[in-house]
């Protein structure tokens, strides 16, 4: 009969994922792990696998997790502009305020581990997707609702908003002077009039 599990496996993703957050997949090491996680090195392998599957796990973890989700937001029924604001005006808050310079961990992931980790890029890309899925669809929706000029592109707005967003989240790492993230996010919104 095996042995009962002396820890809440729920729990210790939960802290992998702050650690992986913090640090990055490289600078994180199977110690650094032990330590953070209290648990032992073989405990890790037989519950979530090597060092990559934990890190795929918090990953997953990460995005499964987001509050508010986006794409909820962009699909709830009534005006979509005043949705699409709020949501390039929180990301530039957001990235303007990261003290702590953890940032996004899909933008850590992608700066880090992509292209040479395929299934790292295909999650960073499934989530880039979704939200540029959402975008048009919320865009194309305020098109029909004559939110939004019919002269204007909603996929291609989307794209750039999506690009916005997620720059923004590189840039916020760095500390950036007040008031460049909000002006970049007007100035995309500009485009939306």
């Amino acid at each position: 009969m095996g042995r009962v599990k002396e820890f809440d496996p729920d729990a210790v993703l939960q802290r992998a994922l702050e650690l992986f957050w913090q640090r990055g997949y490289e600078a994180t090491s199977m110690s650094d792990l032990v330590e953070h996680l209290g648990i032992g090195r073989a405990s890790i392998y037989a519950t979530f696998g090597s060092k990559r599957d934990l890190y795929l796990k918090a990953l997953e973890r990460y995005l499964e997790s987001q509050k508010p989700n986006p794409i909820e937001e962009l699909s709830q029924p009534g005006p979509v502009l005043p949705a699409v604001r709020e949501l390039v005006r929180r990301y530039a808050a957001e990235s303007a305020s990261d003290l702590d310079g953890r940032g996004c961990m899909v933008v850590n992931a992608a700066v880090e581990l992509v292209p040479e980790d395929r299934l790292v890029t295909r999650r960073v890309q499934a989530s880039w997707d979704a939200i540029e899925v959402a975008l048009t669809s919320a865009l194309t929706r305020a098109q029909a609702q004559g939110e939004l000029d019919a002269s204007k592109n909603p996929r291609a707005l989307a794209r750039m908003l999506l690009v916005l967003l997620q720059g923004m989240r590189v840039v916020g790492k760095g500390e950036p002077p007040p008031g460049r993230l909000e002006d970049a996010a007007e100035q995309a919104l500009a485009l939306l009039d």
